[in-house]
Formats: structure tokens, C-alpha cells, sequence
């Protein structure tokens, strides 16, 4: 770097004028720069917008190519106090007889009062218990138990401890609890069921322990497994939950009598669907119509650093927010992709109705349909509005022929969807696939971008060496006339103090 001296002898302001000199190689900097963060304001947009783009073709779209999505069932019972019930795909529609036979239990041991027990942290010795064991027989199995070792120098609160934990190293799920306000020992299992259940083995514990513990004189409850009886044929289960045929039944209380549940298409449930397909659809391409119709990024040049220091905070905010904002218009490749999901949307299908007869449907078949030109607003004349939905005020009044539809031929609706979902997922999946210049369920060239603004480095630092070398070049010529000028000016006075001694 050239030595950068000012301008002491010329008076000349060195700085401006090779400032003044050497501008275009500063603006070349400027806009690469410029050029470099625009690029990557651009990739952060796609990259959000990719992610709208892949969480609808994954979580929306991708569920609807199968028809099980629109094989919706809803299972409703006469004594609906007594079950609740989930219906899968698979179930089947049909009525069927249900009872109730027992409801699934949980062992449950509440011991009768310990004389003296008002105080939990009372030792056993305090009360008169000697040392002793307690054995448990799990699940009606002699062979599986626990057996606690109980201490005279242990508390009441203490035993109870020793039991939960004694259970919870054995794996056996039982815990134990004693109430002073009660002066009584609780013991119970965590879980419902026959297999679950415990029960104090008398044989094996030592009598007199069990004896002023209160636990042979209180309630015992059993556990035991949930029963029903569906068309004729019993079945348990050990927390009241039953899978049968695609039905997931909880029993919630006994009956006495049987009961009824029907099962049948849920016309709701694939009306939904579709409405919320179209919901997630019309948000996606409205979006990108948006991007796509705005005002073009390039009526405003890139902010270099000295033109925000002549700047508000807030005006600089407010001219990157229009260079943001058309960052998309135009743009082909957000064109390529809203074309083609629009071509598929406005395709065909021929489909047989429950009739055997072959139709040919489009969406506008179930009244599905753009609103018209003028009708729609500018950034949403792409999107799908159901007719009769009484949530979208543009066509509540309209004839809802989808829902008339489902519900007179719902595999009619099922096969139609299957088939455009199927289409549209595959046209994504094509325009998404990974290139050379595009990552793999991408819709923008990440690849080619991510190139392009490592070439805008290397572009940047020869611009800035040019810019270094060209002011260096400059420097140079002032300094060597300014040591000319001191030269000259050295010169002058010596000669001037010549003449004026001789005068």
C-alpha cells in the first residue's frame, strides 16, 4: 500500500479528489456487494418458501393419493353413556349388539386402622410391632411375589416406603401409602386388570405384622379384566380398551341390556378433507401469486453503506422492504412451478359411479371453481372455492353439490380425489427431484445459488484489489508531487533569503 500522505504542501485535498478519481472502482464494489445480498436475501425467501411448499406435499398432499385418507367411519352407539367408540378404514358398516359385561379393575387393598397409628412417623417398636415380613402374590401367582423385610425401628411411613419400593426394584407395579388421619395402610395397583393384581399372602407373612398393620382386617378389592359381549362372542381386556374389526371401543360403565352401535361412511369427515386440502392449496398458490405479481426488485437499487448513513432507520427498512418484496417477480421458476400445479388442477378423470357408468369429472363437476376475473382479487384468482361452504362468503349461497355428492356416492368422490392428488403429487415430486443445480425435494436451484454467491466473494475481493491498487497508483502520483512541491518550495525560500541578504 502506497505511503497515503495528504495534501500538506499543495493545499490540495488529497483524499476527495482520489476519492472523486477512483469512484467507479468503489461502485463496481458497492454493487457486488449489493448484488451478493440481494442474492442472499433471495435464498432465505426460498428457503421459507420451500418449506410451505414441502410441508403441503408431505403433510397435505401426500396422505390423499390413498383412499384409505377418504374411508372415514364413524361408529355411533344407542347407549352412548356406555362405550365410546373410533372407527378405522377398515371397519366395517353395519349395526351390531354390544353389553357391557364387567368394567376392568385395579387391585386395591385399604388396610383396617392401626391402633395408635395417629402419627406416620411413629417407629413399629413405639406401637408394640415386632420385626416381621410381608409377602405379596402378584397377578394370582404363587410363583411371582414380594417380600418386605420389616424392622421394629421402622416407622409407619416407613413401611409404606419400603413396600412401593421394594415393588418398583421387582418391576411389580403396586405402591403403598399410610394416612395418619386415618391410621390405615393403602395399597394399590398402577394398573387395571387380572394380571396386574396382587393380594397378600398371609401364609407367607408373618401373622402378627399383618395383624397390627390392619392389612387382614380391612377391604380388599380385586383386579380384574373388562368384559364385553359383541354379537354374541365375548372378549376382555385388561384397561377397558377392545380392538375388534377396526373398532377401538372403551367401556365406560356396565349395562344390564344390550345395545346397539352402527357404523357408516363418516360424510363429514372426507367433506372436511377435501376442504382442507383446498384450504392448504389456495394459501400455497395465493402466495405465489403474490410474490409473483409484485412490483420488480429491480426499480431499487441495493443501499450501499454510505447512502444509510444519509438515511433514517426507518427509511432504510422501508426501501429493503420494497426490494424484498419484488425479489419473486417474474421470477420463472415460481412461474413453472404455479403452472404446473394450475394444469392439474384443471385436468380430468374418467370415474365410475356405484351405477357402473363412467363419467368424466373436473373439479368444477362437484362445484368446485375459480371465482371469475373480477370477481376474485388480484393475488387470489388461482385459488378453489367450494360451493355452499358457509365458511367462504364469496359462494356460501351456492349449491353445496361436493357434500350432496358424498354422501350419494362417496367412493365416486374418494376415487376422483385419489387420482387428482396422485397426479398433482407426482408433478411436484418431478419439479422438486434433485439436479445438478437443485438439492432433492427443492423447488429453487440451491445448489446454483449457493455457487453463485460464493462467486460473489472472489467478485468482491478482485474488485476491492482494484479499488486498493488504483487509489495506491493514485497516492503515489500526489505524494511524489508533493515531495516535488516541498522541494520547490525549499528551493523558493533559499532563494529568497539570497536576494534579500544582498539587499
Amino acid at each position: 500500500m502506497a505511503n497515503r500522505i495528504t495534501g500538506l504542501n499543495s493545499g490540495l485535498d488529497t483524499e476527495s479528489l482520489i476519492t472523486a478519481l477512483t469512484q467507479k472502482y468503489q461502485d463496481k464494489v458497492d454493487k457486488t456487494k449489493g448484488n451478493q445480498k440481494k442474492l442472499q436475501w433471495k435464498r432465505d425467501e426460498w428457503k421459507t418458501l420451500n418449506s410451505k411448499v414441502t410441508k403441503f406435499f408431505n403433510s397435505t398432499l401426500s396422505p390423499l393419493r390413498f383412499s384409505d385418507a377418504f374411508n372415514k367411519k364413524v361408529t355411533k352407539a344407542s347407549n352412548s353413556s356406555a362405550v365410546s367408540i373410533v372407527s378405522s378404514s377398515v371397519a366395517m358398516n353395519t349395526t351390531q349388539t354390544m353389553k357391557v359385561d364387567e368394567l376392568a379393575k385395579s387391585a386395591y387393598l385399604t388396610g383396617g386402622q392401626v391402633t395408635g397409628g395417629n402419627d406416620a412417623g411413629a417407629t413399629l417398636a413405639s406401637l408394640g410391632i415386632a420385626d416381621g415380613t410381608l409377602k405379596f402374590k402378584m397377578g394370582g401367582n404363587d410363583a411371582d411375589t414380594i417380600e418386605i423385610n420389616v424392622t421394629s425401628d421402622m416407622t409407619l411411613r416407613d413401611v409404606a416406603s419400603k413396600i412401593s419400593s421394594t415393588a418398583s426394584t421387582s418391576g411389580k407395579n403396586i405402591s403403598a401409602n399410610y394416612d395418619a388421619t386415618q391410621q390405615r395402610f393403602y395399597i394399590g395397583a398402577k394398573e387395571e386388570g387380572k394380571d396386574a393384581s396382587f393380594e397378600l399372602d398371609t401364609a407367607g407373612s408373618s401373622s402378627a405384622l399383618v395383624s397390627a398393620l390392619g392389612l387382614d382386617s380391612g377391604n380388599y378389592i380385586r383386579g380384574e379384566d373388562a368384559q364385553i359381549t359383541l354379537n354374541g362372542v365375548q372378549y376382555t381386556s385388561k384397561n377397558n380398551v377392545f380392538s375388534v374389526n377396526g373398532l377401538t371401543i372403551t367401556a365406560k360403565e356396565k349395562t344390564d341390556d344390550t345395545f346397539t352401535i352402527s357404523t357408516t361412511n363418516d360424510t363429514s369427515g372426507i367433506y372436511d378433507m377435501v376442504k382442507n386440502f383446498f384450504k392448504e392449496y389456495n394459501a400455497l398458490v395465493n402466495e405465489f401469486d403474490k410474490l409473483y405479481n409484485s412490483d420488480s426488485a429491480k426499480k431499487y437499487n441495493m443501499l450501499t453503506d454510505d447512502m444509510k448513513k444519509q438515511m433514517s432507520e426507518d427509511d432504510v427498512k422501508d426501501w429493503e422492504k420494497k426490494i424484498k418484496d419484488g425479489l419473486f417477480s417474474k421470477d420463472e421458476t415460481l412461474y413453472t412451478l404455479k403452472s404446473a400445479m394450475r394444469e392439474v388442477m384443471n385436468g380430468s378423470y374418467k370415474i365410475t359411479n356405484k351405477d357402473g357408468i363412467e363419467k368424466e369429472l373436473s373439479l368444477s363437476s362437484f362445484g368446485i371453481n375459480t371465482l371469475s376475473y373480477y370477481k376474485a382479487t388480484e393475488n387470489e384468482r388461482n385459488s378453489f372455492h367450494i360451493n355452499g361452504d358457509k365458511d367462504d362468503a364469496a359462494v356460501s349461497s351456492e349449491d353445496d353439490m361436493l357434500a350432496a355428492m358424498i354422501a350419494s356416492d362417496p367412493d365416486m368422490v374418494t376415487d376422483f380425489f385419489t387420482n387428482l392428488s396422485q397426479d398433482l403429487y407426482g408433478k411436484m415430486n418431478k419439479l422438486m427431484a434433485g439436479t445438478k443445480y437443485r438439492s432433492a425435494y427443492t423447488i429453487y436451484e440451491d445448489k446454483l445459488m449457493a455457487s453463485q454467491y460464493s462467486d460473489y466473494n472472489t467478485q468482491i475481493s478482485n474488485a476491492e484489489k482494484a479499488l486498493t491498487a488504483k487509489q495506491d497508483f493514485y497516492y503515489d502520483k500526489f505524494a511524489r508531487m508533493e515531495k516535488l512541491m516541498a522541494k520547490l518550495n525549499s528551493t523558493s525560500s533559499s532563494l529568497s533569503g539570497f536576494f534579500g541578504g544582498g539587499t
